[in-house]
């Protein structure tokens, strides 16, 4: 096992478009460390240049505390799994896994006990005499895996392991790795665009914006103190509600009400005029339902609900409102952003099961409102950061910083022909 840093890593194309601009990270020994962001944000390409698949165009790489900027792939003892799984079909599951010892000269003693020990491990004892296309997409990925255990390798790499999984298997498969990993004690570079994957799975996890890294933090630090509008919206199933706010005092308006919010954060905020509210759907409720414990640091606003989706355990309500042009076309560019996920003008609440809200009701909310964040709509800043913990913040992440560092560089059809997962 070994530790793995990052210090200030570009890959630059021919076009001088930078896929990875300036990144820098340490993975601590042992850690589980997530690198996720949308499509063409640079994850990939930093996988494949910390494995050595793709040269480094400036800045140093370190395994174990050794440069290997310039060190061919099988010379840094890493074991990747990749996304297609990468079996050959022609080999049965015990010599798909047993291929890298026999490749390192291993004696016919030495294979069988850690093929059959990481057999074991992975519950595949009962297929080992089948070939690939006999296995199902999880066992063929447990095949993949057990082929990296083999090796004794100093780190694991996953790149997008169970993108081609459905969803059910995902879950399992998202916990069997989760337990080797804590089994093993191994250092674990893990690459997804899934934001459930890295909340589940990471110590640790990289946000990451068109090569740029965003912020670098637990899972709990990235959901609670988001350090701008991509992070916010990015992290967290329903997306958090973006909505345009004045604050005067403590008092803050928003289209459809004012609130309070605590001293401390209105602070942070007076005399910014027009900003955007970010406040999570999980952090709404039906005020008929809530508990009197919750009433710390909140408020309540009357609403005309427009519509209601019942789940049975929970339900959403949907508030929709105006917005003015600021605000929308900042919204607008971080749906492109983000992958295109809509983030339209209207208020998603999660309730509680047992709410009676009906459509068309209008009722009285609940919102935690230390809990709200108040973004610059002209930089995507989070004013109400606690910058003591929000983990790593690169110096400059705004919206209009990364947009003018690449326009800089490429035109917009550039970046994106030259952009790599």
């Amino acid at each position: 096992m070994a530790a793995i840093e990052m210090k200030n890593i570009v890959k630059q194309y021919g076009d001088g478009f930078p896929a990875v601009n300036d990144v820098s990270i340490d993975v601590a020994d042992g850690e589980f460390m997530i690198l996720v962001g949308p499509s063409g944000c640079g994850k990939s390409t930093l996988l494949r240049m910390i494995v050595g698949l793709e040269d480094i165009t400036s800045g140093d790489m370190l395994i174990g505390g050794k440069r290997v900027n310039d060190l061919a792939p099988r010379d840094r003892n890493l074991a990747m799994v990749f996304q297609n799984y990468a079996l050959y079909p022609h080999l049965t599951v015990y010599e798909n896994i047993a291929f890298p010892l026999r490749l390192a000269g291993a004696s016919n003693e030495e294979v069988d006990k850690k093929v059959r020990d990481a057999s074991k491990t992975l519950e595949l004892d009962e297929h080992l005499e089948r070939k690939p296309g006999n296995l199902s997409g999880g066992q063929r990925q447990r095949v993949a895996m057990g082929r990296a255990i083999v090796r004794d390798a100093e780190a694991f790499l996953f790149d997008e392991p169970l993108s081609n999984l459905d969803a059910k298997l995902r879950g399992q498969m998202r916990t069997e790795i989760a337990r080797l990993q804590r089994r093993l004690g191994i250092t674990t570079v893990y690459v997804t665009h899934d934001q459930t994957e890295a909340m589940t799975l990471g110590d640790r996890v990289a946000v990451l914006k068109r090569g740029i890294l965003q912020q670098l933090a637990t899972p709990r630090e990235l959901y609670n103190n988001p350090v701008n509008l991509f992070v916010a919206g990015f992290i967290g199933s329903p997306p958090m509600n973006f909505v345009p706010a004045t604050v005067e005092g403590t008092s803050v308006k928003l289209p459809f009400g004012t609130v309070t919010i605590p001293e401390e954060k209105a602070k942070k905020a007076q005399g910014k005029g027009l900003l955007i509210a970010g406040i999570r759907p999980e952090h709404f409720e039906d005020a008929a339902v809530v508990d009197s414990a919750r009433g710390t640091g909140s408020s309540t606003f009357r609403a005309k609900v427009d519509v209601v989706e019942w789940l049975g355990n929970e339900a959403y309500a949907y508030v929709p409102f105006e917005a003015p042009e600021e605000v929308q076309a900042q919204l607008l560019q971080l749906e492109r952003d983000l992958d295109g996920e809509a983030l339209r003008t209207q208020l998603v609440i999660s309730l509680d099961g047992a709410s009676r809200i009906k459509e068309g009701d209008e009722a009285e909310i609940f919102v935690e409102t230390d809990k709200m964040h108040l973004f610059d709509p002209s930089t995507g800043e989070n004013l109400t950061l606690d910058e003591s913990s929000a983990g790593t913040v690169p110096a400059d992440t705004s919206t209009q910083a990364v947009a003018e560092a690449q326009d800089s560089i490429a035109s917009p059809g550039e970046q994106e022909a030259a952009t790599e997962t």
